[in-house]
C-alpha cells in the first residue's frame, strides 16, 4: 500500500513538473512570426508542437505561419488540429474564423459559409467574420456547386441501357438480314439445280460444257484425244507403208 502511494504521488510530482515546464522555442517563434521570418517561425512552431503536443498555441500559430507562405491547404488541415484541444470560445472563433479565409482562397464557398458559420457561433459580435460570411453566401449563390454526380452517373446508366436496346435492336435487324441473305441464296442454288436438270440431267462447267461425272472426263477433252489416238494411228500406219516400201527388193548390178 505504501508503495502504491509513493507511485502516485512520483507521477504528480511529474505532472506538475511538465505542466510548469517553459516552452523555451514558443518566444522564439513568436518573434520570427513577428519579424514575418514565416519559414523559422513555422520550424519553432513544429518544434514547441512536439513536444507540447497538448498546448494549443503552438498548433495554432504554426497554421498561421504556413497560411503566410500562401500552403493554404496545408494550414487549413493545422487549424483543423488544433481545433481538437481548443477550449475556449475566442479561440474556436479565430480558428474557425480562419479556416473559413482557407476555404475562400480555395473557391469553395459551400464550406466557408459553414466555416464561417462556426465562428459566428463562438463570437457573435465580430464584425469581420459576419462580412466574411455575407461575402462566402454571395459568392456561393453566384457560383453555384455543380450537380450531384450521382445524378449525372443515373443519367450515364439510363444512357448506356438505352445504347444496350439499340444495339440489341440492331443486333436482331442484322440477323434477320443475314437469315433472309441464307433463305436466298438457297432459292438461288434450287433454281441452279433445277436449270442443270432441264439441260438433260447434266450439269455444265464455266465453258458451258457438261460436267463430267465424278471420276470422269469432260466429253470436249475426250473428243480431244480421240482425235489425238486417231492422228498418231494415222502417223504409224503411214510409216509402216513407207517402210514396205523400203523393204521391196531392187534389182541391181554386180560390181566386181
Amino acid at each position: 500500500m505504501k508503495n502504491r502511494i509513493i507511485y502516485v504521488l512520483l507521477m504528480l510530482l511529474t505532472f506538475v513538473a511538465n505542466a510548469q515546464e517553459k516552452d523555451k522555442v514558443l518566444p522564439e517563434a513568436n518573434e520570427e512570426y513577428a519579424a514575418k521570418n514565416f519559414v523559422d517561425a513555422e520550424a519553432n512552431y513544429r518544434i514547441s508542437h512536439s513536444k507540447f503536443p497538448n498546448r494549443t498555441v503552438a498548433s495554432y500559430n504554426l497554421g498561421n505561419a504556413i497560411y503566410r507562405q500562401n500552403q493554404f491547404s496545408e494550414s487549413k488541415y493545422a487549424y483543423a488540429n488544433a481545433l481538437k484541444n481548443l477550449k475556449l470560445r475566442s479561440q474556436k472563433h479565430k480558428a474557425f474564423h480562419n479556416i473559413g479565409n482557407v476555404f475562400m482562397k480555395e473557391k469553395n464557398y459551400t464550406q466557408a459559409v459553414e466555416a464561417y458559420k462556426n465562428a459566428l457561433r463562438n463570437n457573435p459580435e465580430d464584425e469581420e467574420t459576419r462580412y466574411n460570411y455575407a461575402l462566402a453566401k454571395k459568392m456561393l449563390k453566384d457560383n453555384p456547386p455543380p450537380k450531384d454526380d450521382k445524378n449525372k452517373d443515373k443519367d450515364k446508366d439510363k444512357n448506356k441501357d438505352k445504347d444496350k436496346d439499340k444495339d440489341k435492336n440492331k443486333d436482331k435487324k442484322d440477323d434477320k438480314k443475314d437469315q433472309d441473305k441464307k433463305d436466298q441464296d438457297k432459292k438461288d442454288d434450287k433454281k441452279d439445280g433445277d436449270k442443270d436438270k432441264k439441260d438433260n440431267g447434266k450439269p455444265k462447267d464455266d465453258q458451258g460444257q457438261p460436267k463430267p461425272k465424278p471420276g470422269g472426263i469432260p466429253k470436249q477433252r475426250m473428243e480431244n484425244l480421240l482425235d489425238a489416238v486417231n492422228n498418231e494411228e494415222k502417223k504409224i500406219q503411214d510409216k509402216v507403208n513407207a517402210n514396205k516400201v523400203k523393204g521391196a527388193p531392187v534389182k541391181t548390178e554386180k560390181d566386181w
